[in-house]
């Protein structure tokens, strides 16, 4: 298993640089926590957060649950914010931002990913997490499916007059 132990920089297309494939709407922190604790997030996994904001849930998984994290941002402005608040909890040697594009990330060492994204973005990203992903790692969706897959769990979480809907995705054995 890898394991990311610094702040990475990502090299991003010229076509992509600023791109953003979904608003930055941080999922409030008990939607956060229930994430993780849908997804089932155990001590030492690896959580890959796609379009991580502020960081909130990889800094949440290493801190509540011990795990390792990496965010994969595009924003200069929100990559930065997170980075530096990786390292106002000294968290660097648990949590790491990359800045870059996340249709284009390594996937492999990801136990877990967790997504706030529309719907057409969680299609693109279908067939990454089909080829990369090991059997019994999990995808985390807030409040937007994954077209054409079955739910392993699906829980509601409602904060200030707002329900919230997360689906985990447990990737089955290779058709090899």
């Amino acid at each position: 298993m890898l394991v990311v132990l610094s702040c990475l920089a990502v090299p991003v297309s010229a076509q992509r640089m600023g791109e953003s494939l979904a608003p930055f709407v941080p999922s409030p922190q008990p939607v956060v926590e229930r994430m993780l604790e849908a997804a089932d997030l155990r001590p030492g996994e690896v959580v890959y957060d796609l379009g991580c904001g502020d960081g909130r849930i990889v800094i949440t998984a290493a801190r509540e649950f011990k795990a390792k994290g990496v965010g994969v941002e595009i924003s200069d402005k929100l990559a930065r914010e997170a980075e530096d608040q990786v390292r106002k909890l000294g968290l660097q040697n648990r949590v790491s931002i990359v800045h870059g594009d996340l249709l284009n990330v390594d996937l492999r060492s990801a136990d877990i990913v967790t997504l706030y994204l529309l719907t057409d973005v969680n299609d693109r990203l279908k067939p990454t997490f089909e080829k990369e992903l090991r059997p019994g790692a999990r995808v985390v969706s807030h409040d937007f499916e994954i077209r054409g897959w079955k739910p392993w769990r699906t829980e509601s979480v409602n904060v200030t007059n707002r329900t919230h809907t997360i689906y985990v995705y447990l990737m089955p054995p290779r058709k090899d």
